[in-house]
């Protein structure tokens, strides 16, 4: 604990905010080459690697994660979410915030459905998270088809 006069003299540091996703809160400007301090939701990325890496102590699995460098030039590691995915290298993402808890240094997702990263293929549930399109539904098509639904 400080004393009363190693106060007066140095004073109490502020204690700096840690972001959760840093690569999203600059931009880079080609024609100045310079960076600016913009804050963005998504970025845009090219993969330069797909791989696979194992979750911390009590999971056992394989997620797939990619290496993306970003428009801004920073280079991170993103998450793969869904079951299955055509990503390779030089394929066009687009990165949201938004970390992966057994996955350490992960701090990113790929959004599924935009650019190059194909939606998830026969997804019913939570569709919105993964670029699926809505299925044929088998019940509702052959009621209106045959009228058997209507009074009239």
């Amino acid at each position: 604990m400080p004393t009363f006069n190693q106060l007066i003299r140095k004073g109490r540091k502020r204690t700096k905010k840690k972001f959760k996703s840093p690569a999203l809160r600059s931009t880079f400007n080609a024609l100045k080459g310079s960076f600016a301090k913009v804050s963005s939701p998504q970025k845009r990325g090219v993969v330069t690697l797909v791989k696979t890496m194992p979750p911390k102590k009590p999971h056992s699995a394989l997620r797939k994660v990619a290496k993306v460098r970003l428009s801004n030039r920073r280079e991170i590691t993103a998450y793969i979410p869904g079951e299955g995915h055509d990503l390779a290298e030089h394929a066009a993402v687009l990165v949201s915030g938004g970390g992966v808890r057994d996955l350490p240094g992960v701090r990113y997702h790929i959004v599924r459905g935009a650019a190059d990263a194909s939606g998830v293929a026969k997804r019913k549930k939570a569709r919105s998270k993964y670029g699926a399109k809505a299925g044929k539904q088998a019940g509702t098509s052959a009621k209106a088809s045959t009228g058997e639904g209507s009074d009239a």
